[in-house]
């Protein structure tokens, strides 16, 4: 009598048990992110309380401020401590300056490798699986509510960028954004008293350099 080939039988049988749970986590997977996309994409103006927690090095901090978004393409993070400290993207430029340097820093915005790009996603026709590799979703069990979660890798910056977690409401709303970089250090940014579609003057996204402080163009990403 031969012996049965179980060592092609099992796999098989669990290749073919796994496929259809495969299938339908990928299928829910695709609604979340898409809810997401959705969310953001009916948006042309949100503002927003932040807190920035970078651990790494060291050190670890804790900021705050405001942040404001328009499309196509505005962005500002207008910090509370240091008191006048900014971060500007224009559409054309991302302007970095904080009170007592003795420069301002200017990047094109095509070139820009700050951990605040990711959410430039948000500023245009939103496409999370196309602007993350890696991506998936799973629930967020530290939240006690039906947040989820998505990972991710942001596009073009894997060599800085380890992972990128989204913490997001059912309704597609971005609680949280933790990333963690190749080098250990983490960067965290928690949103409170989100405000959608409110009016915001263009002055907003206008960043002046204070007078005789010259600027100085930032290196681009290698």
């Amino acid at each position: 009598m031969k012996t049965p080939r179980i060592s092609f039988v099992l796999p098989l049988l669990l290749a073919l048990h796994c496929a259809p749970n495969l299938a339908a986590q990928a299928a829910q997977d695709s609604v979340l992110i898409r809810r997401v996309d959705d969310h953001y994409n009916h948006l042309h103006t949100l503002r927003a309380r932040y807190t920035e927690r970078y651990t790494g090095v060291g050190l670890d901090r804790t900021e705050s401020g405001t942040l404001t978004l328009k499309k196509p393409g505005l962005m500002r993070w207008s910090y509370d401590a240091p008191s006048g400290k900014l971060f500007v993207l224009d559409g054309k430029y991302a302007w970095f300056y904080t009170p007592g340097d003795a420069q301002v820093s200017r990047a094109p915005a095509k070139q820009l490798d700050d951990l605040r790009s990711p959410l430039r996603v948000l500023l245009g026709h939103t496409q999370l699986a196309k602007e993350l590799d890696q991506i998936a979703t799973v629930p967020d069990p530290d939240s006690g509510s039906a947040n989820f979660k998505i990972t991710g890798v942001p596009k073009g910056m894997a060599q800085r960028v380890h992972l990128l977690t989204l913490i997001v409401t059912p309704s597609g709303a971005i609680e949280r954004m933790r990333l963690e970089e190749t080098d250990g250090a983490t960067t965290e940014f928690t949103f409170s008293r989100i405000e959608e579609d409110i009016a915001l003057p263009p002055a907003e996204f206008t960043f002046i350099p204070p007078p005789g402080i010259p600027i100085v163009e930032a290196q681009p990403p290698i």
